[in-house]
């Protein structure tokens, strides 16, 4: 084995235990969330274990990280960013960051889906949203809101909330959530605004 590729793999479980303590997440809600036992993803954060494809797959998917983030695969020289959309219950989400903890931000596309219940949630975190295309369903705590093109909410997440595509057509927009209640803030202002 090669100290280069000895290297590579002595490396994984910081990186492994660094991106689960960012997102404030224990030993066992990695394990429910992936199927890894925790004394397995104990040891793969300790270097006691090897990390295989079969184990960094599903925490890949969990961090939302690529393997490569994962293994630190040297640079390839191209500057482009190669996001992978996911797409869960008829919605795409287009991750725009990569950085690991902190301010992640989407492109969300979301269908129409006809006769579609308020079911809403709460969870740590502060989210900020832009529509882009078509109109947004907001249910925010008491509150029901419908937002078009160029409008923007934002809200602390653990008011109960629940959003959904308004427009027959769909809606596109633009999310900035942080978990740890970061919000999105606005310092420029426009010569319109400094007149006021």
């Amino acid at each position: 084995m090669t100290d280069e590729y000895e290297r590579v793999l002595t490396g994984v479980g910081p990186r492994l235990k660094a991106l689960r303590q960012d997102r404030s997440a224990t030993l066992q809600d990695v394990s429910t969330a992936t199927g890894i036992s925790v004394s397995t993803l104990s040891r793969l954060e300790s270097g006691q274990r090897r990390p295989t494809l079969e184990l960094l797959l599903p925490l890949a998917r969990e961090y939302g990280v690529a393997i490569d983030e994962l293994v630190d695969a040297p640079e390839t020289g191209d500057p482009r960013i190669r996001l992978k959309p996911m797409t869960q219950n008829g919605m795409t989400m287009i991750p725009l960051t990569r950085r690991a903890g902190g301010l992640q931000a989407y492109k969300m596309i979301m269908p129409y889906r006809k006769g579609a219940k308020p079911d809403p949630q709460r969870h740590e975190g502060y989210e900020w949203m832009y529509v882009l295309n078509g109109r947004l369903r907001l249910v925010l705590g008491d509150h029901e809101l419908e937002l078009g093109p160029g409008e923007a909410a934002e809200f602390d997440t653990r008011v109960g909330h629940w959003f959904a595509a308004a427009d027959p057509a769909g809606v596109e927009l633009l999310s900035l959530f942080g978990s740890q209640g970061e919000r999105a803030h606005v310092r420029a202002r426009t010569r319109r605004d400094e007149r006021s």
